[in-house]
């Protein structure tokens, strides 16, 4: 399947999970945004938010501050 991961384009399984996307690109455990589309999808539905093929993903490493 091929999504666009930051602008490029990547290659994964199907019915890939945005928390196997994580783990397959050693993210797991960082404090992260993603989006999918354009469309924040919580950290409590990583786990269960299938990717499809051609969404376009976008993850940041989410920055605390005041």
């Amino acid at each position: 399947m091929q999504i666009t991961l930051n602008g490029q384009a990547y290659s994964c399984s199907a019915a890939l999970t945005i928390s196997a996307l994580l783990d397959e690109l050693g993210f797991t455990g960082q404090r992260l945004a993603v989006e999918v589309n354009q469309a924040i999808v919580p950290k409590s539905q990583h786990a269960t938010y299938q990717l499809q093929a051609e969404d376009r993903v976008e993850i940041v490493h989410a920055i605390g501050g005041g």
